[in-house]
């Protein structure tokens, strides 16, 4: 068996990168290393004992050598594959992202993709990701690029602009839900059990904005299931977690009310979660105030409680790294080991990942990052042309599409101006004044100023 090299970038993560070490120890054919590189090289350091701890348990059928490297050029060196999750700031900038415009009546549920967080967010990571791809072309041109960070989008198009023969793309577990949903809707309408492995969807459009517009469980058109199920479920919503109402008590689930709203619009079906859906529309249909989320079956999501569980993940993280807590090893539902294997020849798999458009989403503009199904073996991720979108649907991705485009357009040229164009473009801005929307931009500016501070140089006087 051949071995390989995986580049971590974000090795210190506290919570992907547990998964992928569990799901590589349950993987066979993928045998070798993987370097840890993290700006806090503690937190690599913990979890390369974490992975010692995951090699000694019972059920790894594959045992991985972990090495932390200091330096981000040692850990790419001859890298097969590089895989990348990190976050951009701290969350006292999160705090800034999401938060900030709350002053102004624009509430976020996740703020990391669209709307003034995203945007921020943006700002602080293409820098980073110029940096990354600017040393994958020196030091492991020829390795596959796995992303996993937000803004999804814009980290892929960063990739591929500063290095355009970059072989990347983006990973995001976002469809796997819709699809779980769907499973849900097959269940209570047919009485069929069925996983969301053995259903077909056609999903299409921009990370975070994706939609599904044909879904089969084998002949059997799951859409067309749809109106039956929304007349029984829509007012008090249903999770696909196995807990119908686990929006009740979990931040992060949501009860796939505004999924069956948009469908009954648009006849069509939002392929991301709700959480994120509401973030590139009119914040007066769904996103208008807490009061109003609560109605739609989804919770926003505060920093003080990502906060709060990252001090928690940090305490399991030692505990685990220290053999006192044994993790339970079991399969998480994600495709990136999956992918890997299909890469290296092992299988052929079909997921939804984002890449740059070669022609797959027909009405979205060539070249920009767009996300759809594709077939992955043998060295090869090949893109499948998606069904196209509804009208009413495409605006409003075309929208979303532009402001990716236009919002990196500005951050590569260090344009602050272009940038704010951008910012008061986003949906969720739409009730802001010029005068209003410059002095949130601002004000956004100089809280995360200290992340943004070395790549802009007219930033202090632009923030006066």
């Amino acid at each position: 068996m051949k071995k390989f090299k995986i580049a971590y970038l974000g090795g210190g993560s506290k919570q992907w990168a547990r998964t992928f070490m569990t799901d590589l120890a349950l993987s066979e054919g993928l045998e070798g290393e993987i370097g840890l590189y993290d700006i806090d090289e503690p937190a690599a350091i913990l979890n390369k004992k974490i992975g010692e701890q995951i090699n000694k348990n019972p059920k790894a059928i594959t045992k991985i050598n972990y090495v932390v490297y200091s330096s981000l050029q040692d850990c790419l060196k001859d890298a097969n594959f590089v895989v990348i999750s990190i976050l951009p700031g701290t969350f006292e900038e999160m705090r800034s992202d999401v938060h900030a415009p709350e002053q102004y009546g624009i509430y976020q549920s996740v703020g990391d993709t669209a709307g003034p967080g995203g945007v921020l967010r943006a700002m602080r990571t293409v820098p980073i990701y110029e940096e990354f791809a600017r040393n994958i072309e020196l030091y492991c041109p020829n390795a596959w690029v796995i992303n996993f960070t937000n803004p999804m989008s814009i980290c892929v198009k960063t990739l591929y602009d500063v290095f355009p023969k970059i072989k990347a793309f983006g990973c995001c577990h976002e469809v796997f839900h819709a699809q779980e949903f769907l499973c849900c809707v097959l269940k209570e309408e047919c009485n069929i059990t069925a996983t969301r492995k053995d259903i077909y969807t056609d999903a299409c459009g921009v990370n975070h904005f994706t939609w599904i517009t044909e879904a089969k469980y084998r002949s059997l058109d799951l859409l067309s299931l749809l109106p039956s199920f929304i007349s029984k479920f829509y007012e008090e919503g249903y999770s696909e977690s196995g807990d119908r109402f686990l929006f009740e008590k979990d931040c992060f689930a949501y009860g796939n009310k505004v999924k069956m709203n948009l469908y009954q619009r648009y006849g069509a079906l939002g392929a991301a979660g709700d959480r994120h859906l509401v973030e590139f529309m009119n914040p007066n249909w769904y996103l208008g105030n807490p009061k109003m989320v609560k109605s739609w079956k989804y919770n926003l999501t505060t920093v003080d409680f990502r906060i709060q569980q990252m001090k928690e993940r940090i305490e399991e993280s030692q505990a685990l790294a220290e053999g006192k807590k044994i993790l339970d090893l079991k399969p998480s539902g994600e495709e990136a080991t999956d992918l890997m294997k299909a890469i290296l020849g092992h299988q052929t798999i079909i997921s939804n990942v984002n890449m740059p458009n070669q022609g797959q989403c027909p009405q979205l503009p060539i070249g920009a990052i767009v996300e759809t199904n594709c077939i992955f073996e043998n060295d090869q991720v090949k893109p499948i042309v998606s069904k196209p979108l509804p009208l009413s649907v495409l605006h409003m991705v075309e929208r979303a599409c532009n402001n990716i485009d236009t919002l990196y357009e500005g951050i590569k040229e260090r344009d602050l101006d272009k940038i704010f164009a951008c910012f008061m473009n986003q949906a969720l801005c739409s009730s802001l004044s010029l005068e209003e929307g410059r002095k949130l931009f601002k004000e956004m500016i100089s809280n995360t100023k200290l992340y943004l501070k070395n790549y802009y140089s007219n930033l202090e006087e632009y923030i006066k």
